[in-house]
């Protein structure tokens, strides 16, 4: 078999760690949205973008119904959503957003990551300031002034909309998320959403030399491979 098999076979382990680390990574969302919430995402529509958002990253139906079913029944886990803030490798700016049952845990093992590559955690606000927090929709599609008529008649606090290269995005303040949604939706019939969520973007992105840009790589690996770590925000631009 040799080599190529080999090759083959590290690629499909690799996958398989990937899917299982996005798998788990939706569960435990989906499991705190249904818990928060109603099981049902017909009535949650918290819960009803995030199964969306699954089922566009190839989440299998069964993950998405276990975690479901798991927040309808007594008792379970009780996950506490905590963010934590510092200074990466070359001044790098971070945000870390965590779902976590164990924070003594989780703060301990961020903390590590940061010491490890040099960087360490911040003050709660004193690295969020540098970012906008925005709901962020954006789709295929011509004609941004029946988006903007329709995004104003649904009365939805708009921040800004761009029309570039025939993708037509809308960012609008976290609270007005599934209003603009839903008017972008009714406004554009069939129209496929392709980002629809609530992120922190960068008002100034910073370049690093290619040493710290391999140490800001590997920092970045070890948040992500964190089964608590949800998101990862940060000013770096990447090759």
């Amino acid at each position: 078999m040799g080599r190529a098999f080999e090759r083959r076979k590290a690629s499909i382990f690799k996958t398989a760690a990937q899917n299982s680390k996005l798998y788990a990574k939706y569960s435990k969302q989906l499991y705190v949205a249904a818990k928060n919430g109603v099981p049902d995402p017909a009535a949650n529509p918290v819960l009803r973008s995030l199964v969306e958002k699954a089922k566009k990253e190839n989440v299998p139906s069964h993950v998405i119904d276990k975690a479901i079913q798991k927040a309808a029944g007594k008792g379970g886990e009780d996950f506490l959503s905590v963010r934590y803030e510092g200074f990466g490798p070359g001044g790098a700016l971070i945000i870390v957003e965590c779902l976590t049952d164990n924070n003594v845990r989780t703060v301990a093992e961020i903390r590590s990551y940061f010491v490890r590559a040099g960087a360490k955690l911040a003050a709660s606000g004193s690295v969020v300031m540098s970012f906008d927090h925005l709901a962020v929709i954006s789709f295929k599609g011509e004609g941004e002034e029946k988006v903007i008529e329709a995004l104003f008649a649904a009365d939805v606090a708009v921040e800004d909309v761009e029309s570039k290269d025939g993708v037509i995005t809308v960012f609008t303040p976290p609270a007005e998320f599934y209003k603009a949604k839903t008017a972008v939706l009714e406004a554009m019939p069939g129209v496929e959403l392709d980002v629809q969520e609530i992120t922190f973007l960068p008002q100034a992105t910073k370049t690093l030399g290619a040493e710290e840009l391999t140490t800001f790589e590997k920092f970045l690996q070890m948040l992500e491979e964190n089964d608590d770590v949800q998101e990862v925000y940060h000013n770096i631009v990447l090759p």
